[in-house]
């Protein structure tokens, strides 16, 4: 069940819907964001677990929110570096992602990511370091 945010305002892309997104909580004050995914069996590799690179596209999917709920969509991220520590193995299901925004300057910001699964236990952790282009700039 998403919840109003400022992110209403544009599409949600496709790579957001095959992740299964769905935006639980935001507190634009704090920078911070808690989303759900859902992790289809088609994501898994060999083992059963689900393949690093989605959950990376989680991570990532997670902390690029949390800075555009912070700056109220004025600044639009642009990932240039990240940093990704996979935990723990993920199975198919309900994975949840918690950002903030660690810092922001003019034209780079600071990002830290985590994922959960459904019991609470952390599955990885991610850093990333996002160019910051305004909006109206980033649509052209």
């Amino acid at each position: 069940m998403s919840i109003p945010t400022v992110l209403d305002r544009f599409p949600t892309p496709p790579c957001a819907h095959l992740l299964g997104l769905d935006i639980l909580a935001a507190d634009r004050d704090g920078g911070e964001v808690s989303i759900a995914f859902t992790a289809r069996p088609e994501f898994c590799n060999a083992a059963g677990n689900v393949q690093g690179g989605f959950l990376a596209a989680m991570l990532d999917d997670c902390m690029g929110p949390a800075l555009l709920i912070a700056t109220d969509a004025e600044f639009y991220p642009s990932t240039i570096d990240l940093n990704v520590q996979f935990l723990a193995p993920a199975r198919p299901g309900r994975i949840l992602g918690k950002a903030r925004v660690i810092q922001l300057g003019r034209t780079i910001g600071f990002v830290q990511g985590e994922l959960e699964d459904a019991c609470g236990k952390t599955i990885a952790r991610a850093s990333a370091s996002v160019r910051i282009t305004a909006m109206h700039k980033a649509q052209a």
